[in-house]
C-alpha cells in the first residue's frame, strides 16, 4: 500500500521498462529539485524531506539531489540554512502570503508583480517529464493504482462530533462516542485541527474496514499556540515550522507579527487566522521568543510551551500564597494528635526541597511498632475556591524536567509552609499503623496531626545506615527497612508485579549542559519509603470503601490499573518466546507469577531492558477515577493517592474527601469528582510526555559532544528502514539505517522481530549486543544517528561495497519507492516508538 505524499510534489519517475524487465530508476533532474521549492515558496526543506518528496530510492539519486542542491546554492537560487535545511533565496518572487482577511488577485504578489508560472520556470531550467500526483478523497492515486485504492462509499454520509488525535503528519483519527471505530481523516481534510480539538466530521466511506471522513467544522480548539523554529525571509515575513512531529502545517507570520524575533529562534506563535483553503497556511503572530534554537534555555522553554506548561504563577496567586501566616495557632494544635515528641524523619533525594512525607516510629508496650506516615496538610492552607486552589486544580501535577521543576503550588507553599523541613513544627494529615516485626498489621488510624521532624535524610545517607549499621537513627532506619521488606514480600505473594523502568539521571554543569548520564539505582532506602507510602495509600482507600457497606459507596479518588489486554499480552508472550522465555497465559490467576518469573529470568541478560520496557508497555495505563476497580500491578483491591499533595492534585482531593468522611459527612456527588479525575489523568500524561521530551533532548545534547566515540549498545527496535540501538551505559537511543549496515543488504523479518542479510543470512534481532559509533546528533530533531562498527578486514569491506549496493538497488527496484521514513516501528512490539522521527 502506498502512503499519501506530503504534497503533490514532483517525484523522480521510473523509466519505462521493456516487457519482462524490471523498471529502471530514472535520474533526478535539477528542474525537479527546484520545482519542489518553487511550488512551496517560503518553506524550508531538509535534504531528507526533499528526497522523500522526490521518491528517491537509490544512492545515485541521493547523490544527484545533493549535487543539484549544491549547484542551486552556488547560483544563489537556494539558500543553505543550518544543518541540511534549504529554502528559496527570494521566495517573494514566487509567492507572497496575503495579509489576514485579504486575497490578492490571482497570480499577483502584494507589489503587483506577476508570479512566474510553470512555463517561466521551465524556460529557465528546460523541460523535463514531471509526474504530478493527484489528490482525491484524502489519498494519492498515481497511475493505474487508482481503482485499487478507491474508497468504498458509506451508507449515508453521517455527521458526528468527536475529538482529534493526530497519528502522523499525514492523517489523524477522530474519536467519537457516536462511532464504534475511530474515523481516519487525512490532514488536507482536517481544517487545520490539532490534538484535542473538537470537530464535526462527515463520514464519506471506508478504507480497509475503517471509516474515513472529512472535518466540516472545528467546534472547539484546545490550543491556538504552536512552538517551532522561525525562518525569516528577505521579504520581511516569516514561517514557523512546528517542533511537534505530527503537526502538518507551517504558520505564516507577516512582518508586523514578528515582534523583533529573529530567524533561527525557537518561538511561540499564536494563530490569528485559520484559512478555509487547505492550500494556504494559518497566519500568526509571535507571542514569545525563547532564543536561538539549540541552546539549552531555548529548547527547555520550548518544550514547556509545546506541552502547554506554565512559565510562572499569576501574580494574584503568588500574592495570595504570601499572605498565608506561617504561625500555627494553639487552638489548631489542640484539634490535632501531637507527634512532636516521637522520633520522626524524612528520606528524600539529595536535591529535593519539597518534603511532603515523613515517617515516625516508636515501640509500643506490647512489643509492636507504631509507625506513622505523615503527609503535608496542604488543604489546611489551600482553601476551596481560592486562587491557589484553582491554579492547583488546573495544573494538577508538578512537572519534573531534567533541569527544573514546574511546581503545582507556589514556592512559598511547596518549599516552605507545607514542606516537612527538619526542626520545625509542621501540620500533617497522617496514617498511623501498628505493625509487628513481620509486617503484620494490627490497627490503623487516620487523622490530622502535628509533627516535628528530627532529621532530614538523603537517600544515600539512609542507605549508609542500612549497609553499615552505623550512624544516627540507625536502629529506627533498619527497623523500618526490615518491616518494609516484609510488606514487599506480602505484596508479591498476593500477585504484585515487579517490572520496573530504569530512570535516567543527568549531571549538569552550571550552564545546564549534560556532562554525565547514568541510570538511577533503586536501593533499599528507596524501597523502604515506597512500601510505607503504598501501605498508606492502600489503607486510606480501603477505609473509605469500607465506611459505607451498601451501594452507592462513598465517593473517593482511586488510582486504578486494569489487567492487560489479552491480545497485547499474547503478542508480548510471542515476543518473549523469541528469546527463549515461555510465558504461560492459560491461568489468569497466575499471570502475575508468570510475569515476575520472567522479570527475574531476564536480569543481567542483553534483552533485560527490552523485555522489561515492553512488558510495562503491554500493561494498561493507571488512571484516576471514582470507580473502585482495584490496581492490577500492585495487586490491591483498592488504592488511592494520598501521600504527595504538594505535587499532585488528586492527593489533595483524597485529603478533602477523607477529612469530610472522618467528620461524619454525607456522601459526595461523584460526577464532579470524576471530571477532576479525568482532568488530572490527562495532565499527568502531558507531564510525562514533557519529561520524556526533556530527557530525550538532554540525551541528544550529551551525545552531540561524543560524535565519533564508540559505545556498546543493545538492539531496542526494528523497522523497515532501520534499527534502534540503546547504549547500555546511559540508555541513549539512536538509529542505524538498514542501508548503512555494512557487509550485506538487510531486510526486516517482522514475524520474527529480526533483520536478515540477503546474501550472508546474518541475523540481527532484539536484544543483540552491538558496537556502535555516534555518527550524528541533531538537537533540533532530538535524534541520534549511529553507525555499526565494521570489524572486517579493509580488503573485504572494499570488495563487498559494490556488490552490496547492487544487491540493495535490486531489492528496492522490486519493492518500489521506499516507505515514508518516520513514525513507530512496524517491526514488532516496542520497535522504534521512543525515537522521534
Amino acid at each position: 500500500m502506498k502512503k499519501q505524499d506530503e504534497s503533490s510534489a514532483p517525484r523522480a519517475p521510473r523509466a519505462k521498462a521493456a516487457r519482462g524487465e524490471k523498471a529502471a530508476i530514472a535520474p533526478v533532474t535539477k528542474t525537479q529539485v527546484f520545482r519542489v521549492f518553487a511550488e512551496n515558496p517560503g518553506k524550508v526543506f531538509s535534504y531528507r524531506q526533499l528526497s522523500r518528496r522526490l521518491g528517491v530510492t537509490t544512492k545515485e539519486q541521493r547523490d544527484e539531489v545533493f549535487d543539484h542542491l549544491k549547484a542551486l546554492r552556488k547560483s544563489n537560487q537556494l539558500t543553505h540554512l543550518q544543518n541540511d535545511d534549504y529554502r528559496l533565496t527570494d521566495p517573494a518572487a514566487l509567492r507572497v502570503q496575503p495579509d489576514a482577511g485579504q486575497r490578492p488577485e490571482r497570480g499577483r504578489s502584494r507589489g503587483g508583480k506577476s508570479r512566474p508560472d510553470g512555463a517561466a520556470i521551465e524556460a529557465q531550467f528546460g523541460q523535463d517529464p514531471l509526474v504530478h500526483r493527484r489528490r482525491d478523497a484524502g489519498f494519492d492515486f498515481p497511475g493505474d493504482d487508482r481503482q485499487r485504492f478507491r474508497e468504498r462509499p458509506s451508507s449515508g454520509g453521517d455527521i458526528i462530533m468527536g475529538t482529534v488525535a493526530l497519528a502522523t503528519n499525514k492523517y489523524a483519527f477522530v474519536v467519537s462516542e457516536e462511532s464504534e471505530n475511530d474515523i481516519r481523516v487525512f490532514t488536507d481534510r482536517l481544517k487545520f485541527a490539532m490534538n484535542g480539538d473538537t470537530v464535526r466530521v462527515r463520514l464519506r466511506g471506508e478504507r480497509d474496514g475503517r471509516p474515513v471522513g472529512d472535518v466540516l467544522e472545528v467546534v472547539k480548539r484546545e490550543r491556538e499556540e504552536i512552538v517551532g523554529q522561525l525562518t525569516v525571509q528577505n521579504a520581511g515575513f516569516g514561517f514557523v515550522s512546528p517542533d511537534h512531529r505530527k503537526l502538518y502545517f507551517d504558520v505564516f507570520v507577516p512582518n508586523e507579527g514578528l515582534k523583533e524575533a529573529r530567524s533561527g529562534e525557537k518561538v511561540l506563535v499564536r494563530i490569528t487566522e485559520w484559512p478555509e483553503d487547505p492550500g494556504r497556511q494559518p497566519v500568526g503572530e509571535i507571542v514569545r521568543s525563547f532564543g536561538q534554537a539549540g541552546e539549552n534555555e531555548a529548547e527547555i522553554n520550548a518544550i514547556m510551551a509545546e506541552f502547554g506548561l506554565p512559565f510562572e504563577f499569576p501574580q494574584d496567586v503568588e500574592e495570595e500564597s504570601e499572605e498565608i501566616s506561617d504561625r500555627i495557632q494553639e487552638d489548631e494544635i489542640a484539634r490535632r494528635r501531637d507527634f512532636r515528641d516521637i522520633t520522626t524523619f524524612t528520606i528524600d533525594p539529595a536535591d529535593a526541597k519539597d518534603f511532603d512525607d515523613a515517617l515516625s516510629i516508636q515501640k509500643l508496650e506490647n512489643g509492636n511498632w507504631e509507625i506513622g506516615v505523615h503527609i503535608a496538610d496542604v488543604t489546611h492552607y489551600v482553601r476551596p475556591e481560592s486562587m491557589l486552589e484553582r491554579e492547583a486544580r488546573h495544573r494538577a501535577t508538578s512537572v519534573y524536567l531534567v533541569d527544573r521543576v514546574i511546581p503545582m503550588l507556589p514556592e512559598r507553599l511547596s518549599n516552605g509552609l507545607c514542606s516537612l523541613r527538619p526542626n520545625e513544627d509542621k501540620l500533617t494529615f497522617s496514617a498511623v499503623f501498628e505493625l509487628d516485626d513481620n509486617g503484620k498489621l494490627y490497627d490503623s488510624w487516620f487523622g490530622k496531626t502535628i509533627i516535628h521532624s528530627d532529621r532530614r535524610f538523603a537517600y544515600g545517607e539512609a542507605q549508609e545506615r542500612i549497609e553499615t549499621g552505623e550512624g544516627d537513627f540507625v536502629e529506627e532506619v533498619n527497623t523500618l527497612n526490615n518491616i518494609a521488606k516484609k510488606l514487599q514480600a506480602q505484596r508479591f505473594k498476593k500477585g504484585a508485579i515487579g517490572f520496573e523502568t530504569q530512570e535516567v539521571k543527568f549531571q549538569l554543569d552550571e550552564n545546564g549542559k549534560p556532562v554525565g548520564v547514568y541510570v538511577k539505582e533503586r536501593q533499599d532506602a528507596h524501597k523502604l519509603i515506597e512500601e510505607f507510602m503504598l501501605l498508606a495509600n492502600r489503607k486510606v482507600a480501603d477505609f473509605v470503601f469500607q465506611k459505607k457497606k451498601t451501594k452507592p459507596r462513598f465517593t473517593m479518588v482511586y488510582r486504578t490499573h486494569d489487567a492487560p489486554d489479552a491480545d497485547r499480552l499474547q503478542n508480548f508472550a510471542l515476543f518473549a518466546k523469541k528469546f527463549g522465555h515461555d510465558l504461560n497465559l492459560e491461568n489468569p490467576k497466575k499471570l502475575s507469577n508468570e510475569l515476575n518469573s520472567l522479570s527475574e529470568n531476564v536480569v543481567g541478560k542483553p534483552e533485560q531492558n527490552v523485555i522489561q520496557t515492553l512488558a510495562i508497555r503491554t500493561m494498561a495505563k493507571a488512571k484516576y477515577t471514582t470507580e473502585p476497580l482495584g490496581h492490577f500491578g500492585l495487586a490491591f483491591d483498592h488504592y488511592s493517592h494520598f501521600t504527595s499533595p504538594i505535587r499532585r492534585y488528586p492527593d489533595m482531593m483524597a485529603h478533602r474527601l477523607l477529612e469530610h468522611y472522618l467528620q461524619g459527612g454525607k456522601n459526595v456527588e461523584a460526577e464532579p469528582v470524576e471530571e477532576e479525575c479525568k482532568h488530572s489523568s490527562e495532565r499527568e500524561k502531558l507531564a510525562a510526555n514533557a519529561e520524556r521530551a526533556s530527557i530525550k533532548y538532554k540525551q541528544v545534547e550529551y551525545m552531540a559532544a561524543r560524535v565519533g566515540e564508540q559505545f556498546k549498545g543493545v538492539v531496542s527496535g526494528l523497522t523497515e528502514w532501520g534499527m534502534y540501538v540503546e547504549v547500555e551505559e546511559n540508555k541513549c537511543e539512536g538509529m542505524i539505517r538498514i542501508s548503512d549496515i555494512p557487509g550485506d543488504f538487510f531486510e526486516l523479518d517482522k514475524d520474527n522481530y529480526r533483520l536478515v542479510g540477503q546474501r550472508s543470512k546474518r541475523i540481527i534481532q532484539f536484544g543483540d549486543e552491538l558496537q556502535v559509533i555516534v555518527k550524528a546528533a541533531n538537537l533540533l530533531d532530538r535524534t541520534i544517528d549511529f553507525e555499526l562498527v565494521d570489524e572486517r578486514p579493509m580488503s573485504q569491506r572494499r570488495n563487498d561495497a559494490p556488490r552490496r549496493e547492487e544487491s540493495g538497488r535490486g531489492r528496492r527496484s522490486e519493492r518500489g519507492p521506499e516507505r515514508e521514513r518516520g513514525g513507530k516501528s512496524s517491526g514488532g512490539p516496542g520497535g522504534g516508538g521512543k525515537h522521534r522521527r
